[in-house]
């Protein structure tokens, strides 16, 4: 396998598929009591099935709590960010991790043909940083890119693949990268 065919991991390989929804005819008092139901930090608000904007817990803290307002009182339309920023499916994770940081946007609603189909966010892109950790060591045991085969590293930044925690620190172990601590605890 040569470094020119390895592909672009897309969005739809990582999104959650079934994002939380709003209409923003509704009170944020209902949406916030919807949004702690299904454990989420946003709702997308759809009109005739389509994406119109995003509620987020941090515009109801803004714009509603902080403002002395009455929930109950206060319909979403008011509130939402709008318009909503969207991402394809078929883009590549890249791509799309760029536009949240350069747009510093925690959570991309992903739309095709209009239709919300998916939600990326902050935490799908982190998951799979241990993944691409751990891909990109094998490629350079199997030799792909420069065929250089992984010596010794002195130290890389990622997530331990032992305790999972996130180090500056990690260095390659009985074959698996390990923060100082775990590192540690193996001698």
């Amino acid at each position: 396998m040569q470094a020119e065919e390895v592909r672009d991991i897309l969005v739809q390989e990582i999104m959650s598929s079934s994002p939380s929804t709003g209409r923003p005819d509704m009170t944020v008092k209902d949406a916030a009591f919807l949004m702690l139901h299904e454990g989420v930090g946003s709702l997308v608000i759809l009109e005739h099935g389509e994406p119109v904007g995003i509620l987020t817990e941090r515009d109801i803290l803004y714009k509603v709590v902080a403002e002395g307002e009455l929930p109950s009182r206060i319909k979403v339309e008011n509130i939402m960010s709008s318009p909503v920023i969207t991402v394809s499916p078929d883009s590549s994770v890249a791509v799309a991790a760029k536009r949240m940081s350069d747009l510093h946007l925690r959570r991309l609603p992903v739309v095709e043909k209009g239709k919300l189909i998916g939600m990326l966010t902050e935490k799908d892109v982190l998951r799979l940083s241990p993944s691409l950790i751990a891909l990109t060591r094998e490629w350079g045991i199997l030799g792909v890119g420069k065929g250089v085969e992984i010596k010794e590293p002195g130290s890389v930044s990622g997530y331990c693949e032992d305790c999972e925690s996130y180090s500056i620190n990690l260095q390659l172990e009985n074959g698996i990268l390990l923060c100082h601590d775990c590192r540690e605890e193996q001698t």
